[in-house]
């Protein structure tokens, strides 16, 4: 990873595509040393997680992991679901939060010099070239070595540098012994995904 010391460094997480490129991957992401490790690579100055919540149910599986992160120093952006039946009659679940992340990374973008986008959404494109024009660095964080590829060819184009989850695992991942242990203890801990279909929420 190309990161310079006095670089002023923002993270923008799509949570439920980062889960998803996780889960292909077959590891857990461990936040905190997800944290520490960008920390050490520059000035971070905020750490943004992206999530929609299905608020009309009375417990939503991912509240345990928005909580954590909430009081471990990232900042949470979450809205509402929203429910839809399709053209097939089949109940959708609607919770794109790229609009929320587009606008928070130009307004936060005049007080950094590189941002961190964790996504392979191919819609994220024209933020990335949008954020080069303001003379900021953009990283992409997904991976190419599930198949088909959780990021889209021409997002990892435009980016200055792509960074596959998979190189990270080592830094990043949680210690399988660490979950086994937590899932003898209580129900294991969920991922963004859990309560979706995966096909509802992705965009590559």
């Amino acid at each position: 990873m190309n990161f310079y010391p006095t670089e002023r460094i923002a993270l923008f997480i799509d949570g439920a595509n980062l889960y998803a490129a996780a889960k292909s991957l077959a590891f857990d992401i461990d936040y905190k040393r997800l944290l520490a490790l960008f920390r050490s690579k520059g000035q971070l100055v905020r750490a943004l997680y992206y999530t929609a919540l299905a608020e009309e149910q009375e417990y939503s599986s991912i509240r345990p992991l928005i909580d954590w992160l909430d009081y471990n120093g990232y900042t949470m952006v979450t809205k509402p679901t929203k429910e839809f039946v399709d053209a097939a009659g089949r109940r959708k679940i609607k919770g794109n939060m790229d609009i929320e992340l587009a606008v928070d990374a130009m307004e936060l973008s005049e007080y950094l010099d590189h941002i961190v986008l964790f996504s392979g959404d191919g819609d994220f494109r024209s933020l990335v070239e949008a954020l080069q024009h303001k003379g900021k660095r953009v990283s992409v964080v997904s991976t190419l070595t599930t198949n088909p590829p959780m990021v889209a060819d021409e997002l990892r184009r435009q980016a200055d540098q792509f960074i596959d989850l998979a190189h990270l695992q080592e830094e990043i991942g949680r210690d399988p012994a660490e979950r086994a242990q937590r899932e003898q203890r209580r129900r294991p801990e969920p991922g963004p995904l859990d309560e979706f279909e995966t096909e509802d929420l992705i965009e590559t």
